[in-house]
């Protein structure tokens, strides 16, 4: 076994209930590969922010789990060498089970999410209890969820959100002990949140969709004052980047993501970490087809990887800034 701490990462503890004091959120990029965790930490050193570097189980198939964990290490070192040591958690993202939250503790993660959510109540509300109390023996961190976002991502399916009853938040973390809840709002999972016939048009045709449940938040808020609370699936899915990825080859078809400024003003609330996967895969994307569009004959990978990594980092210093306000909370 390794504990996260001898690789020099955080658990969310702190961070968190520094972020529900200070009205802003932790930024948590999803990783699978060298450019991508580049990316994240440098513009969380430049903006001077907190991170968490988010795993889903299908990044983790893909990038093997012995090399993600010495990557998470490298992230620390890399931090450092920078010229910040900010605080850096690697987290679990949508676990499955059991055994799978389980190895990743065992494996050096200083968090892990146990996504029970598909579940009937009883049964998600045992295995995540089950999941705390392996996890808090080590000292690692656990988010739960109830509610069901809409939306494929990695591995993660559903056809139909279900938002999350606040009548139940209070029974499941008092029942659980979990350290934070993801709750379903309206968010929604992928680069196409919403269909069309969902969403309006605003004066200049551009499609916006339904407003976030800040309702049930409140109401949440209320049942369980300063408990850390999680948005999932909040991509924004920038059109600029669209756009590139369809000029040069692609076929995005109706991308809508939610509002950066519905984001921004959640972040102000008791929601202290928001999940930004999809706005990620769109910059690198988008910038990987301009290189291998306009430059037809290259083949060298750093020559449309690198570029990709800089498109990324110039987004997600945007989001730290801008979206999050998590700049300068380090």
């Amino acid at each position: 076994m390794v504990s996260y701490k001898e690789l020099g990462l955080v658990n969310s503890k702190e961070i968190f209930k520094k972020a529900i004091e200070g009205g802003y959120a932790i930024p948590a990029f999803n990783f699978n590969n060298l450019e991508q965790m580049q990316a994240i930490i440098q513009a969380c050193v430049e903006k001077s922010s907190p991170v968490i570097l988010q795993v889903s189980s299908g990044a983790r198939k893909y990038a093997n789990q012995t090399l993600l964990r010495y990557m998470a290490q490298g992230a620390v070192e890399y931090a450092k060498e920078l010229g910040k040591n900010i605080p850096i958690v690697l987290h679990l993202d949508h676990g499955d089970s059991f055994e799978l939250c389980k190895d990743c503790i065992d494996m050096g993660f200083s968090s892990v999410m146990i996504d029970g959510s598909h579940l009937p109540y009883e049964e998600n509300v045992a295995l995540t209890k089950k999941v705390v109390e392996y996890a808090h023996k080590h000292d690692v961190t656990v988010e739960g969820e109830l509610g069901v976002l809409a939306g494929v991502e990695d591995e993660v399916s559903a056809e139909h959100h279900t938002y999350t009853e606040p009548d139940q938040v209070e029974d499941f973390v008092k029942k659980t002990g979990v350290d934070s809840l993801a709750i379903s709002i309206g968010t929604s999972h992928g680069a196409n949140k919403f269909k069309p016939e969902q969403c309006t048009r605003n004066a200049d045709g551009i499609l916006v969709p339904p407003p976030l449940r800040f309702d049930i938040l409140k109401e949440i808020e209320k049942r369980i004052p300063g408990f850390p609370i999680v948005l999932h699936g909040s991509s924004s899915v920038p059109q600029d980047q669209v756009a590139i990825i369809n000029k040069f080859g692609g076929a995005m078809k109706d991308a809508i993501g939610i509002p950066e400024e519905q984001l921004r003003e959640a972040a102000k609330s008791a929601v202290c970490k928001i999940n930004i996967d999809s706005d990620g895969r769109i910059a690198m994307t988008a910038a990987v087809r301009e290189v291998l569009y306009t430059k037809p004959a290259e083949f060298d990978p750093r020559k449309y990887l690198g570029p990709a990594r800089d498109n990324l980092k110039k987004l997600y210093m945007h989001k730290v800034e801008n979206v999050l306000g998590s700049a300068g909370k380090a």
